[in-house]
Order: C-alpha cells, then structure tokens, then sequence
C-alpha cells in the first residue's frame, strides 16, 4: 500500500526524477537552475521557510510528491504535485490534496496559489473539484501558462 509521509533532505534527486518523468508525458521539461530549483534543498526551501513537502512511496519508489511553498504569511502555493502515471486514478491525488489543504491550515495559511500548464488537465480537473479556481498571477513560471487560487 502506497505511504504519503514527509519528505527528507537527500530525496531530492529521486523527486526530480518523478517531476522528469511526469513532465515528459505531457512534452515540458524540467529546469533545474529555475522552475526547479527548489528541488536542490527541501530543508532550506521548504521546511524551515514555514512548508512542508511530501512524498508517496510504495515498495521503496517515490511515486508522489507534493511542495508547501511559503509565499507571505497568509499566502502559500502548491508546487510540485506530481503522481507516477502507473498509480493516477487510484485516489492518490486525492489524498495529497487533502492533506496538502490540512498542512496549510495547520501553518497558518489562509489562501493557496499554484502555477501550471493547461496541458496537464487531469491535475487542473483534480484542482477545480479542490475549489480551485483561475485567475492571473503576477508571474508564471517559464513552463506554466494558467494560474490558479483558493481561499482556505
């Protein structure tokens, strides 16, 4: 049975190779030294700046991951969430939503932003029954072309 738990420092490279895989299925490509960058720490980008990043594994593979990103005191974003497509439609993502919102409200956020690309469409159906709704950020990630937010 898959685990959600806590990610550690030293994951970072099998993360990045789950966001590698899941981007190629849908023709984007993952950038290290921007969009990604995040990637290269979990500890100093996300644990100690007020986030929280998570992991699903099963027998030993990272097959799910999900970033809490601080952004101000009220404000946080969803980075990151990607799922193994051997485990979608399984209620996995489900799962990460649920306890992504929970981790939000736990530390203190009253709204979450995320960034994506409207090629991944099943992860913008996942968002949209989350509450989820567009709207136009101050900035995109090179990669993302739709913005979305929800008050928690």
């Amino acid at each position: 049975m898959p685990e959600l738990r806590r990610a550690t420092q030293g994951e970072e490279e099998k993360i990045l190779e789950l966001v590698k895989k899941v981007l190629a299925m849908y023709g984007l490509e993952t950038d290290p030294s921007e969009t990604d960058s995040d990637l290269s720490d979990l500890n100093k980008y996300y644990f100690e700046n007020n986030g929280w990043f998570a992991v699903i594994e099963d027998h030993g593979e990272i097959i799910g991951s999900y970033g809490l990103f601080q952004i101000d005191k009220n404000v946080c974003e969803l980075r990151k969430m990607y799922l193994s497509p051997g485990h979608q439609g399984k209620g996995l993502g489900k799962m990460m939503m649920t306890d992504f919102i929970n981790k939000a409200k736990e530390l203190g956020y009253s709204e979450v932003i995320l960034e994506t690309n409207t090629r991944l469409d099943k992860a913008i159906g996942l968002y949209e029954k989350y509450g989820f709704v567009g709207f136009e950020p101050p900035h995109l990630s090179a990669r993302c072309d739709y913005g979305m937010r929800r008050k928690l």
